[in-house]
């Protein structure tokens, strides 16, 4: 029974694949642009992450990844619910 849960984890995690965040407006590479600056002090590999507002005018984060052309690639985008911030 063991043997059959492993092997239907693993065929579950063989079959997802990883999609790519399109930028949208407010995304430090929307449209196609990079940075003027080259990020030149940040290890590759690094992460950083940017607030924004997305198009329905929700607060969401950004994560982005310093390639190793220096370039930045969006790995991740959370968007963050209104009641998030709120203390009662």
């Amino acid at each position: 029974m063991m043997k059959i849960l492993i092997l239907a984890c693993a065929v579950a995690l063989a079959s997802c694949t990883s999609s790519e965040v399109e930028p949208i407006p407010g995304s430090i590479t929307y449209g196609g642009h990079q940075p003027r600056t080259k990020l030149t002090k940040a290890p590759i590999g690094s992460t950083f992450t940017n607030q924004i507002m997305d198009e329905t005018g929700r607060m969401a984060i950004e994560t982005y990844r310093i390639e190793a052309d220096r370039s930045l690639t969006l790995i991740r985008r959370q968007r963050i619910h209104p009641d998030f911030f709120s203390h009662d």
